[in-house]
């Protein structure tokens, strides 16, 4: 048996020196990140972000992926099973620091004594990671995501104008799943194509966080067959603006918009070569409906640069 759980590392910079946030657990009496299982249903961002919350009384804001945490343990029944545990960087953005009734103490350290806090010599995979991010500048990041819009009604047996067919019940329910996950990277910009099943995907999401949908005719598939140009130019756009986005769009137009992304992955950051081949991937196979490609960015117009990418998918599980 496997158990899933995710986790972060909330970071800060005071007085110039980088700071990471341990939690202390008084039923173990141990120093670790703040982590938890993965709830059913529940993607492993989105459990990271309410772990942190719950444990540390942080909202937070991921940023980059961290290593992945692999280890046995013994369960409340005393029998060997096997733990995965996946982990971001994250920023604080608010919260009342109320602490979980499992943590009875949140530390704010510089990283080395952070690193000689932690209990297990296996959290420290994911500071030493940190840090290099830190050195390289390459640890303050923005976030753009990229959606296909969810499942919708066939285009077979539907008549009428296609930009009209709506999403089905499958779809529906892959939006609202779609809410907490944006959610978890602070996307404040919400880019989609006019059609109504790619609007509609976005639309709880943009309702949850009070922000308006920007309707872009480039990104619907018609558009992008009359001028494939304006779809990529959408994308060089939040290049230029650097603010957390999301950006829905259609199965034929999204190898464009992943390949301009392809063409600015850092290629000195090992997490951008990571990234390469996901989007290398993306471009030669496609995505899944409702699917989300998160990519991870350092500045931005023409510095800006992609160092890590994720692919989720709402609404299946863990």
């Amino acid at each position: 048996m496997t158990v899933l759980a995710a986790g972060t590392l909330p970071w800060r910079r005071r007085r110039g020196e980088l700071e990471v946030a341990l939690v202390h657990r008084p039923r173990y009496d141990d120093w670790a990140w703040a982590k938890g299982k993965v709830d059913p249903g529940e993607l492993f961002p989105v459990t990271a972000v309410r772990e942190t919350r719950e444990e540390t009384g942080h909202e937070v804001r991921l940023g980059r992926p961290l290593p992945t945490t692999t280890y046995t343990f013994r369960d409340s029944k005393g029998r060997l099973a096997l733990k995965e545990v996946r982990y971001w960087a994250a920023e604080v953005t608010g919260g009342t620091g109320t602490l979980d009734a499992e943590v009875d103490e949140v530390a704010w350290l510089p990283a080395p004594a952070a690193a000689e806090r932690l209990s297990y010599p296996h959290d420290r995979d994911q500071l030493d990671s940190l840090v290099r991010a830190d050195e390289a500048g390459r640890l303050s990041t923005w976030s753009l995501a990229v959606v296909r819009h969810a499942k919708a009604q066939p285009r077979k047996g539907w008549t009428g104008d296609d930009q009209l067919r709506p999403l089905d019940d499958r779809g529906r329910d892959q939006a609202v799943h779609l809410v907490p996950l944006l959610a978890a990277y602070g996307l404040s910009r919400l880019i989609s194509s006019p059609s109504v099943r790619a609007a509609d995907t976005l639309a709880p999401y943009a309702v949850t966080v009070g922000q308006p949908l920007r309707f872009k005719p480039g990104l619907s598939e018609e558009g992008f067959a009359e001028d494939p140009g304006r779809a990529v130019h959408h994308v060089e756009r939040l290049l230029e603006r650097g603010t957390a986005a999301a950006l829905c769009s259609h199965g034929p137009v999204l190898p464009a918009l992943a390949q301009v992304l392809r063409g600015i992955v850092d290629p000195a950051d090992t997490d951008g070569e990571v990234g390469a081949a996901v989007l290398d991937a993306l471009i030669e196979d496609g995505m899944d409906k409702g699917e989300v490609l998160v990519a991870h960015l350092v500045g931005t117009g023409s510095a800006a640069r992609v160092v890590a990418v994720e692919r989720h998918h709402p609404g299946d599980t863990a």
